[in-house]
């Protein structure tokens, strides 16, 4: 029912994350692109654990008929999820030390500054 429509969002969300991270000179943008960049690959494992007409993963509350969603991409979105979350701390706060130590956010800034 859905077809490809996932992979494709998944597809465009990595390409436009990506292409901002190489192109932008703010570093909060920059940090903002690896957090859509997170997102594709969270979103990219849970596209993959999609079954159509898939059921519950739990055994006693569906019983023994049919397919059922895989649980193992779920599992490994939330852990990603939290992963994601501490590396966007660590960058935000590496770019407030940055922006003591220099003044600016801007990268072509700070690395003309560096001496």
């Amino acid at each position: 029912m859905i077809g490809n429509a996932p992979f494709f969002v998944v597809g465009l969300l990595f390409l436009w994350g990506l292409m901002a991270i190489f192109t932008q000179k703010n570093l909060i943008k920059i940090a903002m692109a690896i957090t859509i960049l997170g997102s594709s690959v969270n979103m990219f494992l849970v596209a993959l654990g999609y079954r159509t007409g898939g059921r519950v993963p739990i055994h006693f509350l569906e019983g023994d008929g049919g397919p059922m969603v895989l649980p193992t991409p779920q599992a490994m979105t939330l852990t990603a999820i939290v992963i994601a979350l501490a590396t966007t701390a660590l960058i935000l706060s590496l770019i407030m030390l940055i922006y003591r130590h220099y003044g600016t956010i801007n990268v072509d800034e700070v690395r003309r500054l560096r001496g």
